[in-house]
């Protein structure tokens, strides 16, 4: 996985030094010095997301920043985020951002769907168990915030202030668990114990396909009065914007249940129907 990380983090800095172009992924992979069809693997194998899905997100957020600070035509924005006409730019915005660009710059609340990634050398190795769960505390806080940037494509909605107080509260309410050691962390997760609801559950692209997120799950259930709903919410079926959460989240054993609107966007919550002890989860060597 060091191969697929190492790529990954240099087709990421190329991609961010040409934000304002037209990418391709010859281009890319010719920077990074892989071929095209090797870059294509490793960055979905260290990243959980094609390379073109991580490109299109990120030049979109940019464009959406645009929008909200400024008065630039959406013309040249749309030029500028790799789109051949304003009509393309509208409806590829429009099926992430669920407005059209005129509305979400009226709106004046930029949000975003990708920051850069950064995978960081001091990132914990892996893989984890059940002892590498712990309850977060206020010298956490930071750590969490930090992850959390790195995994706002899981969420349709992210606004830092937000996000940041309902760390602190988690914290001080003994509501939220971190996975892993050291600087970085592999995983967070905020929660109500009162509910049993996850309001919220993130896991460092380097880790998502070891079944860090089951690991985390496990940790609640484990946590809760048996029969205590655990839910969660994530996009809806066919949302153009979700690139595999709901897929993940079926693997450990969440169903659909009622759909929902937060904050303005579409959404769905999912209800766990596996329990204590019937819970997916990862075991090292697997």
């Amino acid at each position: 996985m060091r191969e697929a990380w190492r790529a990954s983090a240099l087709a990421a800095a190329y991609v961010e030094e040409h934000l304002t172009q037209k990418l391709s992924l010859d281009a890319v992979a010719g920077a990074a010095h892989y071929s095209k069809f090797h870059l294509h693997r490793l960055f979905a194998a260290g990243t959980g997301m094609t390379l073109h899905e991580y490109i299109r997100r990120r030049q979109l957020t940019e464009a959406a920043r645009r929008l909200t600070q400024g008065t630039e035509p959406v013309a040249r924005i749309a030029l500028e985020a790799g789109y051949e006409s304003q009509q393309a730019f509208t409806d590829g915005f429009c099926a992430m951002y669920k407005l059209a660009p005129a509305r979400y710059r009226a709106a004046g609340r930029f949000y975003p769907l990708m920051l850069p990634l950064d995978f960081g050398e001091d990132a914990p190795e892996g893989p984890f168990g059940e002892a590498d769960i712990a309850y977060a505390s206020a010298s956490d806080a930071p750590r969490v915030g930090a992850l959390a940037r790195l995994c706002v494509d899981g969420y349709p909605y992210w606004a830092r202030d937000e996000f940041d107080e309902a760390v602190r509260r988690g914290i001080a309410a003994r509501e939220a668990l971190i996975l892993g050691a050291g600087e970085r962390i592999a995983g967070a997760m905020l929660f109500s114990r009162e509910s049993g609801r996850i309001a919220y559950l993130a896991v460092h692209p380097r880790y998502r396909r070891l079944d860090a997120a089951a690991l985390l799950v496990g940790a609640l259930a484990d946590t809760l009065p048996r029969g205590r709903e655990i839910s969660i919410t994530t996009f809806r079926s066919g949302d153009r914007a979700d690139h595999g959460y709901r897929a993940a989240y079926a693997r450990i054993g969440f169903a659909g249940a009622q759909p929902l609107v937060e904050y303005g966007y579409p959404t769905q919550k999912l209800v766990l129907l596996s329990r204590k002890g019937e819970v997916q989860r990862y075991e090292s060597g697997r």
